[in-house]
């Protein structure tokens, strides 16, 4: 089998933990090379996942002549840098969001890119979960009729750590709707195939002391006039986080808890209704319609989002995640930073 050899740039953090796992998993990928800026800690990355050789330079590993492509999980403020370095040596890329501290800046490195013909996938993995394939089809079939309503709740229990490149807006761009909300406003867009027309905010930091929001609320009007609401949080317990993602039309609903984050799984409270009738002065919503499983297969999404980004290099297939995605994702985010700041809603169309 034919493999895509594959040089690791920010190998420890979620490389480590989720990515490099999930590509040993996948036939067509090979783990050739790793680079961290620590020459034990690549020694031991190299060492673990069976690469050939260990980096602590980034131009270097972008010149080795055996990798096809790079897998950019590095700090934001080195994602531009090392894309064009990798771009520059022919190496394909498939890069954490954001791909850049701003989505000028992203939309540039596409560019950049594009112009040199090697293909830029986003990491946006979460779209390659299991019951978030099964809501787009069903919401693509008409299950649920119109969608009039969306909402995510995406959470996670992130105290002061001081040095903590995710904790500061130089380093970072922001807190908890950058890195955790962004999934879920590029989820709504990819399962709803809607493209967000208005988008309104709030953002605070209310029980840290970093300098990037650890609380966010946003709205967003999609372009049929759905109305969708994004939270999320740094500051709720692990342990009390429901992950969530929700969609309600005008023919049921698709109320998702645990579908989202790094783990396939989860569960799915399914409602498809044949007719919707008159209205009911009682309101109730007892032994009416009966929920519907929706049948799928978990798996390993890191493997599915390696495995498909592959066949696009091996079979020059469409990427399933461009990097044009992730732009778009972090314009709403920029967008939803702007309407707090300055007390409005934006227009994106």
């Amino acid at each position: 089998m034919k493999k895509v050899r594959f040089g690791i740039l920010g190998a420890g953090g979620i490389a480590d933990r989720r990515t490099l796992p999930g590509m040993l998993l996948a036939g067509h990928a090979e783990i050739t090379a790793v680079m961290e800026l620590d020459s034990a800690v690549a020694e031991s990355l190299r060492v673990k996942y069976g690469a050939k050789r260990a980096y602590t330079d980034e131009a270097a590993l972008c010149a080795d002549p055996e990798i096809d492509a790079v897998y950019i999980a590095s700090p934001i403020t080195c994602h531009a840098r090392q894309a064009r370095l990798a771009a520059d040596n022919g190496k394909h890329i498939l890069i954490e969001k954001p791909l850049a501290m701003t989505a000028d800046e992203g939309a540039a490195i596409v560019a950049y890119c594009r112009e040199k013909g090697v293909k830029m996938a986003a990491g946006l993995m979460m779209r390659f979960g299991a019951y978030v394939q099964a809501m787009k089809q069903a919401i693509a079939e008409g299950k649920i009729g119109d969608v009039v309503s969306c909402f995510a709740h995406f959470t996670g229990w992130f105290p002061d750590m001081p040095g903590n490149w995710r904790q500061s807006k130089a380093t970072a761009g922001g807190g908890a709707l950058t890195d955790m909300g962004v999934h879920c406003v590029d989820l709504i867009r990819y399962v709803t195939g809607q493209e967000v027309r208005q988008v309104a905010a709030m953002h605070d930091t209310m029980t840290f002391r970093y300098d990037v929001e650890d609380s966010s609320v946003v709205l967003l009007r999609l372009e049929n006039g759905t109305l969708a609401t994004v939270q999320s949080n740094f500051n709720i317990p692990d342990d009390a986080s429901l992950w969530r993602l929700e969609f309600f039309g005008t023919k049921g609903r698709m109320a998702g808890n645990g579908v989202i984050g790094q783990i396939d799984g989860g569960t799915v409270d399914a409602v498809f209704v044949e007719d919707a009738g008159g209205y009911d002065a009682e309101q109730s919503h007892e032994g009416k319609t009966a929920a519907t499983e929706l049948e799928v297969e978990f798996g390993n999404m890191y493997t599915r989002e390696i495995e498909s980004f592959c066949l696009s290099i091996l079979e020059n297939k469409p990427l399933e995640v461009p990097a044009e995605e992730a732009v778009t994702a972090q314009r709403l985010i920029e967008a939803a930073y702007r309407a707090n700041d300055e007390g409005r809603t934006i227009d994106m169309m």
